[in-house]
Order: C-alpha cells, then sequence, then structure tokens
C-alpha cells in the first residue's frame, strides 16, 4: 500500500468499493459471538488505494483466539471476491487490545448490552 494522499475525485470514485468490501466484511462472524467482526469493532483500519489494492488492520476479541487463522483466512477470501478488488493485505494487531466500547450500536442490540456510564458509544445519545 502506498502512503500517497489520494484527491477528493479519487475518495468519491473508491467509495462504492469501500461500501462493498464493509458489506463483505459484515458476512464474516466471530465463531464465539453471534455478530460480524465489523459491527464487533474488529476492524481498526481499512485503506483501499487507486489500484484498488485493500489493506486492513484487525483485531479479536482475545489474543489466544482459537480461531483466529480461519476467520482471518475468511476475511481474505471475502475480500478478495468482491469485484475490482486487485489485492488484499491483512494486518493482525493487539494495539489497542479491544474491547466492548469499540462495539457497534447494532452489535450492542444483538448482544443486550445496555448503556453504562462513560461509555463512549452514547456520549452523543439524546435519546
Amino acid at each position: 500500500m502506498s502512503d500517497k494522499v489520494l484527491t477528493a475525485e479519487q475518495v468519491q470514485a473508491l467509495q462504492p468499493l469501500y461500501e462493498s468490501v464493509i458489506a463483505a466484511l459484515k458476512q464474516v462472524y466471530d465463531p464465539e459471538i453471534p455478530v460480524n467482526i465489523y459491527d464487533l469493532g474488529l476492524i481498526y483500519e481499512l485503506n483501499i488505494n487507486p489500484d484498488r489494492e485493500v489493506y486492513i488492520k484487525m483485531t479479536f476479541t482475545a489474543p489466544n483466539c482459537p480461531m483466529a487463522d480461519q476467520v482471518m483466512q475468511e476475511v481474505q477470501e471475502a475480500v478478495e471476491a468482491v469485484p475490482t478488488v486487485t489485492k488484499v493485505e491483512l494486518e493482525l494487531t493487539f494495539e489497542p487490545v479491544w474491547d466492548k466500547s469499540m462495539l457497534s450500536e447494532e452489535a450492542r442490540v444483538e448482544l443486550g448490552l445496555d448503556y453504562e456510564e462513560g461509555d463512549d458509544a452514547y456520549a452523543n445519545y439524546e435519546g
């Protein structure tokens, strides 16, 4: 992946591909939690360059995840299957350590988690 800054036109042209890659990531589930890896907050970084090469930095809910290799393979295959993607590079990291504040609102509802005082995910909640 190059560190080249994209123009506004390039970003706009790649937006549908970003959406397709996110949709593909939402088809991959953590084997122990009934929520997809995207909504679980396991994707820390998603970059796509003009050559349509995809770079993903991700984590797991625990460093000793016994299914890590399988999930990584599923991510690789799901993103490679997205039309026009030319390359997929995955990086696994445990910094920062995953915690439940990284869950999307959809994941929180799916898992039945309630608001907790000081929870950043609800910082702008006005309901």
